[in-house]
């Protein structure tokens, strides 16, 4: 945890408006993201952020299979810390913006959960609606999106949406403490585009 935390702080120093936090997700708070994830699905999990990796971690430690999740990760550096530290997930470079096409080119479906630890109140309104419709757009209906937030609101804006979402867990024991909410749109709903302007992808990097 040491040495994901000293990744953490180079990356950090390097360029420190693309760091969504400086420590580690720590253990309690993995486990309670990796809570909420179907663990007997036949479809894929899909993370969003990997980090150093302690949600993958956690994930695979719930249960679910290695050939079952696949990690998003846009920062190279931390890709390729994820593809030696599990060399039996596959790990993709590429941005969450992006997500449909990024796992139709990978041959990823159907998505049966995605975890997320992006520091989404952090970004512009324009680009936490269109990573919230890319994701929808892939997710089965009922679903789960499942996200981790610092914040006291909802990181997620589910009326624009068309979904709904509430808070599963708090994890005090995490620096700072957080949020676990898990987010779906109901069976039947249209997927909501959001913002139908160009946002410049500005994604920072969570553990």
């Amino acid at each position: 945890m040491l040495k994901d935390s000293r990744l953490l702080f180079k990356l950090w120093l390097k360029n420190p408006r693309s760091i969504g936090a400086v420590t580690v997700s720590s253990p309690e708070l993995a486990a309670a993201m990796a809570r909420q994830v179907p663990k007997n699905g036949l479809g894929y999990v899909v993370e969003l952020g990997g980090g150093t990796g302690a949600v993958t971690r956690a994930i695979l430690a719930a249960g679910v299979a290695p050939e079952r999740l696949i990690v998003v990760e846009r920062d190279p550096m931390l890709h390729k810390h994820l593809v030696d530290r599990f060399p039996g997930v596959k790990i993709l470079l590429g941005d969450a913006m992006h997500l449909p096409s990024l796992l139709r080119r990978h041959g990823v479906e159907p998505v049966t959960a995605i975890v997320s630890s992006l520091p989404l109140l952090s970004l512009k309104k324009s680009i936490q609606l269109r990573i919230g419709a890319q994701a929808f757009a892939v997710l089965q209906p009922g679903a789960p999106f499942i996200q981790f937030t610092y914040g006291l609101f909802s990181p997620l804006p589910r009326s624009r949406l068309g979904i709904t979402g509430e808070v599963e867990e708090r994890v005090l024991q995490n620096l700072p403490p957080a949020s676990v909410w898990r987010y779906s749109r109901p069976a039947g709903s249209a997927v909501k585009s959001g913002s139908h302007g160009k946002a410049k992808s500005k994604l920072e990097i969570a553990a």
